[in-house]
């Protein structure tokens, strides 16, 4: 049996999964956010949960918002910033008595999808989360690469690939630079750009109904959408090239993003626009959704 915990800003989810994938059972409880040693905790008592409702005992697998560095063992890069500069790896396999394999919520989802999701069978796959945030993980031969810095698929804070001249510098972003992917490709930053165009403030789902009734406005902003993801992919296509990009998060769910983005995105993939080369890189929506990045956690430990 394999236990899968991500780690998230408001819950903290748990998932059995049985040998062959089947969920076993699944549970939640609320973060306790800013203290830590209640999240150990917390986490703990998920994974003694799952044991006792399924009999058995189980590998730990745990997705955080963050990453272990390579350097210290100590969190980095964390939303949840209370995770920041502790031994989580450590501490958990101490109270779990068990080694615990813990890896970035991106990268987690990326491999739920790869090992049996939209993009099973992939030699190479790309997974994408749209959502608050921007982030990506990359699945190769069935394993996360996770890079000598463990930051390997952070397309969300590199700049924005061929930018129009007023699409500089670009939004501010919460990592000190301006014009990252993350600032255009989130659901703020839809949102964002919606504004600045018309002043009304409305989520990227009200942004999708308006240009589907016909609004110009609504429908322009979710065309330039369309194209910042269209060149952002591409840089993406450029230098992995993987067979498949699947999509999470909240903007994973615009439906037009599947026909326009890759419409869009041969004029920026390296010679294909000028020799007529079909591009091969599939893009499709996650197989399990809000699903994946527990599943992804459990599958840290393969077959």
């Amino acid at each position: 049996m394999r236990i899968g915990i991500d780690l998230g800003g408001t819950k903290i989810e748990g998932l059995a999964l049985a040998d062959d994938g089947r969920e076993l059972r699944r549970t939640r409880v609320a973060t306790p956010r800013g203290d830590y040693a209640a999240t150990i905790e917390a986490i703990a008592s998920l994974v003694e949960a799952l044991e006792r409702e399924t009999g058995m005992r189980g590998t730990v697998g745990v997705g955080i918002p963050g990453v272990p560095s390579p350097a210290t063992g100590l969190v980095k890069n964390a939303n949840s910033t209370w995770l920041i500069g502790r031994p989580l790896v450590r501490d958990l396999e101490a109270r779990v008595d068990r080694p615990v394999r813990i890896a970035n919520d991106a990268n987690c989802f990326a491999l739920s999808e790869a090992t049996d999701g939209a993009a099973a069978g992939a030699e190479v796959a790309f997974g994408v989360i749209v959502g608050t945030g921007t982030g990506g993980g990359i699945v190769v031969g069935g394993r996360v690469l996770t890079g000598a810095n463990a930051i390997a698929g952070e397309w969300g804070h590199n700049p924005l690939p061929w930018p129009a001249d007023d699409e500089r510098p670009g939004p501010a972003c919460y990592c000190g630079r301006f014009g990252c992917i993350e600032t255009f490709l989130s659901g703020p930053g839809l949102t964002r750009d919606y504004q600045a165009a018309t002043a009304p403030t409305l989520t990227a789902e009200e942004v999708e109904r308006r240009a589907v009734a016909g609004d110009p406005e609504a429908d322009a902003a979710l065309r330039r959408y369309e194209t910042r993801m269209a060149r952002a992919l591409a840089g993406i296509i450029n230098v992995i090239d993987p067979d498949v990009i699947v999509l999470g998060g909240g903007m994973s769910n615009l439906a037009r993003l599947y026909e326009s983005v890759p419409r869009l995105w041969g004029a920026y993939v390296f010679a294909c626009g000028a020799s007529g080369d079909r591009i091969r890189t599939r893009l499709v929506r996650a197989r399990h959704g809000d699903a994946s990045g527990v599943r992804g956690a459990a599958w840290l430990w393969p077959q």
